[in-house]
């Protein structure tokens, strides 16, 4: 297990939201937290921390009136950690490496490579011709319905119709080098994990998968890694002290370091 550090842009501001709250209308959000500091405070701090892997996600959609500004923020987080961070948000085949110029180490797609709810192979093929199966970071976050985990795009507000499973991510594995799932139903509420999604992805032992979701305490770190055992990795964002939370990053990562030590 590792932690993987995040950096959520939303209207030109490092934030954390409540993820089921996002809203393109209007570029609305309901905010946990919202940092006086900017992109490059963040990247030099995962650097400082050895924190590489780590998610830059542009939460405004690329056509709103913030995308520019939430682009400028992320460029100033990859010019102080270049290569150390991934970066998702309005990520396209013909704009992917570009992202990859700018120092991230993956480019991070969900909304791009589905279309009327299934997956889109052209582009997730162009995608893979553009950048590499090794520079793609799929997002199969999900949100459950009728007993089961369906991908969302768009920001997490359109259901697609995914479901996340182990054959899913096998068919996806052959065109990714990463998958990050957040729970969205728990995402920023710092109200515990999702673990009947954590017993899920388990079963998943190729290539890298992070999640994300409710993460608020060391117990809860604890039970995701009995929980995956192991194979995960995590992001933490509202809990974190350096945005607003309890959580200290050097006290996670010797909590990490010593459930690490006893395998």
């Amino acid at each position: 297990m590792k932690l993987r550090p995040c950096i959520d842009i939303h209207n030109g501001k490092v934030k954390q939201i409540v993820g089921g709250t996002l809203r393109d209308a209007g570029s609305q959000a309901t905010d946990n937290f919202v940092s006086d500091r900017g992109g490059d405070y963040y990247g030099n701090l995962y650097k400082e921390k050895n924190l590489p892997g780590g998610h830059i996600i542009l939460l405004n959609k690329s056509d709103s009136e913030y995308y520019e500004q939430d682009l400028a923020v992320a460029k100033d987080a990859l010019d102080a950690f270049p290569g150390g961070l991934m970066i998702g948000g309005g990520v396209t085949a013909e704009n992917a490496p570009g992202f990859l110029d700018m120092g991230a180490s993956h480019v991070i797609v969900t909304s791009y490579v589905f279309k009327d709810g299934i997956v889109d192979m052209e582009k997730l093929l162009r995608l893979v011709g553009a950048v590499g199966r090794e520079n793609i970071c799929l997002d199969l976050s999900c949100r459950k319905k009728d007993g089961e985990y369906y991908i969302v795009t768009d920001r997490w507000q359109t259901f697609t119709d995914t479901v996340v499973n182990m054959e899913t991510m096998e068919m996806l594995s052959e065109y990714a080098g990463e998958f990050l799932i957040h729970g969205v139903d728990v995402e920023g509420k710092s109200s515990g994990i999702d673990e009947e999604l954590i017993g899920l992805l388990s079963g998943w032992d190729e290539n890298p998968l992070t999640y994300a979701g409710g993460i608020s305490s060391f117990e809860d770190i604890d039970k995701v890694y009995k929980a995956s055992e192991a194979k995960l990795d995590i992001t933490i964002g509202s809990a974190l002290s350096i945005f607003g939370g309890d959580l200290d990053i050097d006290e996670i990562q010797d909590r990490i370091q010593t459930l690490n030590d006893m395998v």
